[in-house]
Formats: structure tokens, C-alpha cells, sequence
């Protein structure tokens, strides 16, 4: 029997930039960016924007007409921008992946050409996945315009989309071309968008690098009061943490393990069951404060560090109860524990879940006793409303 076998090695790489005023037309950074390529001609562009982006910064699709009628010795906008709603909304319906596509179908976007997202996590992994699948593969910028986005979602090499009521069924592994962070974006957000994203930081830190935890601790009040100068800091240190993790040794998740979803599990199956009311990073902030009292139940960290981990997360200004935690299924057992099932099935091989051996330091386990899951949600049941709440 004869075989043929190949082996080889693709390399990636991709920056993640920080900037203000990306579209002022002196700033010269997209373009600078785009022209890493060398390409001999210009450049085609379609910009994929977040219909709450576009609502927020009235001014941008003009921003967005000038700057490349400016530079357009290096880019040109093929059609005028198509904008999408935000949010859950545009992963869990298929009719908004198609206006992409068709778009890039139309206006002739191959692969030499840029599909350029504007937004929030969820349009990022929506044109994320778009371009992944066009052609094989076009080359994706992503502008992030939210915390979670900019910290986390957006500097990453996943895209996908919602499927059979499951939360990223179908997606891809694909690295952007470019990550391009501009402040200015976040001056717009709601309170709890700017709240949200913090919760990826709290959580990168509790896993791998206790400094950086008490950095969020000292800078929580000026955090919680929409402190730029915190929040850049926060984000370029969460953005960096995630790189770093990225480019070891499983970046496209082949394994069992996923360490950077830590408070996952939890949080996935939350959005499911509150149909996306609560937004992602509040749901990773409820995921977090049940992973960490698991983790004290179980005797891994002292109750100091548990409280700690608990008083940070609410004086950022999380809730870390929602009614949905101690939802029943028909059989009596609590809804949100069919997340651990279904976060093995997504990534396949046994279950592997991040816990806390100390601030600052993860640990994998690979079963979580239901009985102490049971107590932890009473404990975070009573931490947030303590005398109306019935028992779990």
C-alpha cells in the first residue's frame, strides 16, 4: 500500500493598532496599513458597518466619503457601505450573512480587495465569517467599536455566526488582515457597553496575570466613571494578553482546552436563555462570579480572594443575578447547567473548564460537581438580592 503524505506550514500575521480619528483624512493610518500589501494598484474597499455605529456617529459615512476620495491614489470605495443592525441580531438571522455576500458578489470584492468592518464584536464576526467564506478567503480589517470588541472579540481569529439556537455553530478560524482600534468610537457608547467589555479584562487577568488584576482594582472607580485614560490602558493590556494567547500553541483550537473562556460556559448558555437581553460581557461577568464561588466551594482559592473577586465585579458595576440562573427545564434540573453539555459539544473531547488555583493563575478541570453548582448560584442569588428571592 502506497501513501502520500504532505506536511507544511502556513504562517499568519496580523496587527493590532491603536489610533484616534481613524477617518480624519490626516490620518494616514488605514491607509498605511492597507499598503503593507505592496499592491501596484488601488486598492478596492467595502466598508460592513453596525447600524448602532452609524445611529451614534451620524458623521462617519461622510467621514467615510471624504477619506477615500482623499487617499484615492491607495483605496476605492466600491459601493456605499452596507449597514446591519448590531448586535445578537445580525449572527442569528441568515438574510443578513446574504447582504454581505451579495455585496461582495456585486461590487466585485476579490481576493486582493478589503472588506472593512465597523463595529461592535457581533458584525466583526459576521463579516468576519462573510470574507472567510468569499472567494475562500478575502482580506478582512476589522474596526472595533466597543470595549469588548477592541479588548477581546475583535483582535482574535474567530468569526461565525448563530445556528440551531446555539451561540457561534458556524464559523471559521481565520485571521483578519488588520485590527484597528480608534477610541473615539467608544466615547458614543451606552454605559453598559462601555461596563460590558470590561469583563474580558477582569477575566484574562484572574487566569494570567495578577498585576494586571490589581491594576483593574486600583483603576475600578475611574473605570466605573468612563475614564479614557483607564480604559485605553485596560484595553491595550487585555488586547496584548489575548495576542499573546493566540499565537501559542493551539490558536485554532484543535484540542480540548480553551483557557480564555473562562466564565464561558455559563455565559453562553445565559444570552441563549434571556434571547440576548443581556449583553455578552454582562453575561461573562455572571459567568465569572459563578466560576470563581465554584472554585471557593471546591476549596481552590481562600473566601479572601473569592470576595475580592466578587467586590471588584460589582463595583465595576455588574449584576451578577439574573432570574434565568435558576430557570428549571421540565425535568427540575437548572437550564443553565445544560451549558456545560453544550460548551463540550462545540469544541468536542471531554469537557476541559477554566477555574481559579489562585488570582492570577488558571486551572483546567474536567468535571464540575452539580451539587456545588447548585450552591454557587444560591450564594450569587443572595449576594444580589438577599431577603426577595426564594431558594434555589
Amino acid at each position: 500500500m502506497k501513501t502520500i503524505e504532505q506536511n507544511f506550514a502556513v504562517p499568519f500575521r496580523y496587527g493590532v493598532y491603536f489610533t484616534e480619528g481613524l477617518f480624519q483624512p490626516e490620518n494616514s493610518m488605514l491607509t498605511d496599513v492597507l499598503a503593507q500589501d505592496n499592491a501596484s494598484s488601488t486598492r478596492k474597499v467595502l466598508f460592513v458597518i453596525d447600524s448602532g455605529v452609524a445611529e451614534a456617529n451620524p458623521a462617519l459615512l461622510g467621514q467615510l466619503n471624504t477619506y477615500t476620495a482623499a487617499h484615492a491614489d491607495v483605496l476605492h470605495q466600491v459601493a456605499e457601505p452596507i449597514i446591519l443592525p448590531g448586535g445578537e441580531v445580525s449572527k442569528n438571522e441568515p438574510e443578513h450573512l446574504q447582504t454581505i455576500l451579495n455585496g461582495i458578489n456585486a461590487f466585485g470584492v476579490c481576493r486582493h480587495s478589503y472588506l472593512i468592518a465597523i463595529g461592535g464584536g457581533a458584525i466583526l464576526d459576521l463579516a468576519g465569517f462573510a470574507a472567510a467564506i468569499a472567494h475562500r478567503g478575502i482580506r478582512l480589517v476589522r474596526v472595533p467599536t466597543t470595549v469588548l470588541s477592541q479588548n477581546d472579540s475583535g483582535v482574535g481569529v474567530k468569526n461565525s455566526v448563530n445556528a440551531f439556537g446555539k451561540k457561534n455553530f458556524l464559523g471559521t478560524f481565520a485571521p483578519p488582515f488588520a485590527v484597528i482600534n480608534d477610541s473615539n468610537f467608544l466615547l458614543t457608547l451606552e454605559d453598559r457597553d462601555w461596563r460590558s467589555g470590561i469583563s474580558e479584562a477582569v477575566k484574562v487577568a484572574l487566569i494570567k496575570d495578577e498585576t494586571f488584576y490589581q491594576s483593574i482594582k486600583a483603576d475600578a472607580q475611574r473605570l466605573a466613571q468612563r475614564d479614557m485614560a483607564a480604559m485605553q490602558k485596560l484595553i491595550h493590556r487585555c488586547a496584548e494578553l489575548h495576542v499573546e494567547h493566540i499565537g501559542g500553541l493551539d490558536p485554532f483550537e484543535m484540542g480540548s482546552s480553551r483557557p480564555l473562556d473562562f466564565g464561558h460556559w455559563a455565559a453562553h448558555k445565559l444570552e441563549q436563555l434571556t434571547k440576548y437581553s443581556l449583553r455578552h460581557g454582562e453575561a461573562v461577568a455572571i459567568g465569572i462570579a459563578l466560576d470563581v464561588t465554584y472554585s471557593w466551594l471546591k476549596g481552590m482559592i481562600t473566601e479572601q480572594e473569592y470576595n475580592e473577586v466578587i467586590a471588584l465585579l460589582q463595583e465595576l458595576g455588574f449584576d451578577l443575578f439574573v432570574p434565568e440562573l435558576v430557570q428549571q427545564e421540565a425535568n427540575g434540573e437548572l437550564s443553565v447547567i445544560r451549558g456545560l453539555t453544550e460548551f463540550r459539544e462545540h469544541l468536542g473531547g471531554k469537557l476541559t473548564i477554566m477555574l481559579l488555583a489562585q488570582i492570577g493563575l488558571g486551572v483546567e478541570v474536567h468535571h464540575m460537581d452539580q451539587e456545588l453548582l447548585y450552591q454557587a448560584i444560591h450564594l450569587l442569588q443572595k449576594k444580589q438580592q438577599p431577603h426577595t428571592l426564594p431558594q434555589v
